[in-house]
C-alpha cells in the first residue's frame, strides 16, 4: 500500500500566510458581517496555535491520526493473515512530520499492542540527493510546481459571481475572483479540524464544482509533494488517464479526472497478489488487483482475472514497459540510480515514536 498522509493543517508558508492575511484584510474592512458570511460575526480561524501548521489534524471526526489508526486497524482484519505475529514488519515512511506520525499512527492500528516490538519504522529521506531510492522522488527534469500553479489556473467565473455577491452584501470589501479561490481552498482545511464549516454554505453548489476543477488541474497538470506521490503510479498504470487534456476555462462534464477520487487527504492505492483457484473464465493462478481509495480499479490493459484482476505475468509485462525514473528525469549520476530500501531495510524499532516534542512547525525530521 502507497499512502498519503492523513487530513493535516495547512503549511504556513505555502497556504497558511495566504489565509490569514485575507482574513486579516476582510476584517479590516467589514466590523459586521451581513448576508452570506453573516457566520463571520462569530467564526474563529480554526488554527488555533500557529504552531500546528504543517502537522496532522487530532480533533474532529476527519482527523488525520485518527485517519491512519483507522486504516491499519481495517488493512490489519483484512490482510493480517499475511503477518505470523513474529516477524518484525517495515513500516516505510518519507521524512517530513506529518507522514512520520501517519506511518506511527497506521502502524499501531496494524499491530495493536505488538506495535512497539513487531514494526520498525524506516524513514527515508526526502532529499533530492536519495535520487531514485525515494518515496517522494523529485524530477530534476521539471522543477517548476509554483511556475506551473500560476499558468494553470487561479480563478474561473464562478469566483468572480461569489466575489461580486460577498461584496455586494458587504460594503467596503473588494473580493477578487482570485480571494474567493484562496477563501475556498481555506475552507476545505477546515473540514480536517472540525465536523463542520460554515464556509461550505457559504459557495453555491456551481462555485464548489468550479474549486473542484481547479484542483483537479493542478493535479493533472503540475506536481506536487506527498499528495502527488501517487498520481504518477496512477497513470503509469493508464488509471484515469484523461483522452484529452483538461481544459483550464471552462468546467468538463462529465470531468474525465477527479483527484478527489485519486488522492484525498488519506488517499492509498493497494496492489494485492491473489492466488486464484480456476474459475469457468479463467485458470489457477496468481494475479494482481489494484485497490483505489476501497475501490478496485481494473487495469485498461489487463483484466482477465478473476474480479477483473490481471495475471502476474501480464502485469510484470505492463511494469516492465513502464518508462524508466532514471531515464525520465535525468538523475544525476551521483545519485541512487534506483530503488534500494525495499529490500535493504532496518529492523531498529527506533524510530516508532517521536523522540521529544514535535519542533514548532516542524516539517523535515529524522526523529
Amino acid at each position: 500500500m502507497l499512502m498519503r498522509h492523513g487530513e493535516r493543517y495547512p503549511d504556513y508558508e505555502d497556504f497558511g500566510s495566504d489565509y490569514e492575511a485575507i482574513l486579516a484584510e476582510m476584517a479590516s474592512n467589514v466590523t459586521t458581517w451581513k448576508g452570506d458570511l453573516a457566520f463571520l460575526n462569530d467564526w474563529t480561524y480554526y488554527v488555533e496555535d500557529a504552531a500546528l501548521y504543517s502537522e496532522e489534524t487530532t480533533t474532529g471526526p476527519y482527523a488525520g491520526l485518527l485517519d491512519a489508526f483507522s486504516r491499519g486497524s481495517e488493512y490489519r482484519l483484512r490482510y493480517g493473515h499475511l503477518w505470523d505475529g513474529k516477524s518484525v514488519v517495515p513500516v516505510f515512511s518519507s521524512g517530513y512530520e506529518r507522514v512520520i506520525e501517519t506511518a506511527r499512527y497506521f502502524g499501531q492500528g496494524f499491530f495493536g499492542y505488538n506495535y512497539s516490538t513487531s514494526a520498525a519504522l524506516n524513514i527515508i529521506s526526502e532529499s533530492t540527493s536519495q535520487g531514485a531510492d525515494s518515496l517522494t522522488p523529485s524530477c530534476e527534469a521539471d522543477d517548476s510546481l509554483y511556475a506551473c500553479y500560476e499558468s494553470v489556473v487561479t480563478s474561473l467565473p464562478p469566483m468572480d459571481v461569489a466575489a461580486a455577491r460577498f461584496n455586494a452584501q458587504n460594503p467596503g470589501l473588494n473580493l477578487t475572483g482570485s480571494d474567493v479561490t484562496t477563501l475556498m481552498q481555506m475552507a476545505i482545511f477546515e473540514l480536517n479540524v472540525r465536523a463542520y464549516s460554515p464556509w461550505m454554505e457559504a459557495f453555491t453548489l456551481d462555485e464548489w464544482v468550479a474549486m473542484g476543477h481547479i484542483i483537479d488541474l493542478l493535479y493533472y497538470y503540475c506536481f506536487g509533494a506527498h499528495d502527488n506521490n501517487i498520481t504518477p503510479v496512477v497513470a503509469a498504470l493508464g488509471i484515469d488517464v484523461p483522452a484529452n487534456p483538461l481544459p483550464n476555462d471552462t468546467v468538463p462534464f462529465p470531468s474525465p479526472y477527479r483527484a478527489a477520487d485519486i488522492v484525498p487527504m488519506g488517499g492509498h492505492l493497494t496492489f494485492e497478489r491473489l492466488t486464484c483457484n480456476a474459475t469457468a473464465a479463467s485458470p489457477a493462478g496468481v494475479y494482481v488487483r489494484v485497490v483505489l481509495n476501497e475501490a478496485v480499479v481494473p487495469l485498461n490493459l489487463c483484466q482477465s482475472g478473476p474480479g477483473y484482476s490481471c495475471p502476474l505475468a501480464n502485469y510484470s509485462a505492463i511494469i516492465d514497459n513502464i518508462p524508466k525514473f532514471d531515464e525520465t528525469c535525468n538523475t544525476t549520476a551521483s545519485s541512487p540510480q534506483y530503488l534500494d530500501f525495499f529490500w535493504n531495510y532496518n529492523t531498529s524499532t527506533q524510530y516508532n515514536y517521536q523522540n521529544g516534542p514535535i519542533g514548532y512547525q516542524f516539517t523535515d525530521t529524522t526523529v
